[in-house]
């Protein structure tokens, strides 16, 4: 029952594979990794399999603990979050150039509060024991939003390399 989860999320990437594969002719490889790397976030996020910065580990049966007080910016834990979201802002800006950086930053908040209310039910009803964190919505939301400036400044170095040729 635990493993349910970890269960629809390769049939989902695993559809969603095959139809990338059977469609997409631009960009596959591209489409291909952004799915992988979804499918890894998925997994991380909403399974009993837990990175912990130096291993893999699968989580003991349990509810998971929630935490909507205790800030804790300055920890591996939130670095680690930063950076398995920022692939998340980089792709966002990509793919929507036009996306204000306060946008950007807005969909930080609401995914991470997303992932971690996902967490939460998940954890009640399947027992992944999944912990729901302030710190983590944080993190999550940052992430995107660097990533999300990554590409902006890259775009307005673009922009301006290019007004130089001309």
């Amino acid at each position: 029952m635990r493993w349910e989860p970890l269960l629809i999320i390769t049939l989902m990437a695993s559809l969603s594979g095959l139809l990338i594969v059977t469609t997409t002719h631009k960009h596959r490889w591209f489409t291909l990794l952004t799915l992988a790397y979804l499918t890894g976030l998925a997994a991380i996020l909403f399974t009993p399999i837990s990175f912990s910065g130096t291993g893999i580990y699968i989580m003991p049966v349990g509810f998971g603990r929630v935490n909507l007080t205790h800030l804790d910016l300055v920890n591996l834990g939130f670095a680690e979050n930063i950076l398995l979201t920022l692939p998340l802002g980089l792709l966002l800006k990509w793919v929507v150039p036009r996306m204000s950086l306060w946008g950007v930053g807005t969909f930080g908040l609401f995914v991470g509060s997303s992932i971690e209310t996902m967490q939460y039910i998940l954890s009640q009803h399947w027992l992944i024991n999944r912990s729901s964190d302030i710190n983590d919505v944080l993190a999550n939301a940052l992430g995107i939003l660097i990533g999300g400036m990554v590409v902006a400044i890259y775009f307005r170095i673009r922009q301006q390399r290019t007004r130089v040729v001309a």
